[in-house]
């Protein structure tokens, strides 16, 4: 342990994978407590998902149409931000229950997901980095992202 707590001092890789760590950590408690509370757990699969639909789309118009400033963070964004108002106004709106428009979501953003991919002409694995990525790759970019969004 004290081996990492030097290591801590030494390294910023290090202090800004534990500060994302941290800031994910506030926002996953606020939201995770909020989900749980209105049963609608199922809801972080059906974004998930709905992420997956906007890093191809995004993908797909940087490789095909050449507009590099559509990034495959901010399709991710866009994508869970548009498909948690749909949930939203759906429920209040249409006075459904969450879970109908969260199953439907979760279909349709797969299916946009695998065919924006598969249309995208060129090798794929930037897309599995963003799905996946490395606590230990967070620059200092990202961790101001990470404490906006957690804002």
């Amino acid at each position: 342990m004290s081996e990492f707590i030097r290591a801590l001092g030494a390294y910023p890789f290090l202090q800004y994978a534990v500060a994302a760590g941290l800031l994910a950590s506030i926002a996953c408690g606020i939201v995770g407590s909020y989900v749980v509370t209105r049963r609608i757990t199922y809801i972080a699969g059906s974004i998930a998902h709905c992420v997956l639909g906007g890093l191809g789309a995004a993908r797909y118009v940087q490789v095909v149409h050449g507009w590099k400033l559509v990034t495959p963070f901010l399709g991710a964004l866009g994508a869970a931000v548009i498909s948690a108002l749909i949930i939203g106004l759906v429920s209040l709106k249409a006075r459904q229950r969450e879970d109908t428009v969260i199953g439907a979501l979760w279909a349709i953003g797969m299916a946009l997901g695998v065919l924006f991919i598969a249309a995208t002409p060129g090798y794929t694995e930037d897309l599995m980095s963003y799905l996946f990525g490395n606590i230990l790759m967070v620059s200092r970019q990202d961790l101001v992202s990470i404490a906006v969004l957690t804002l």
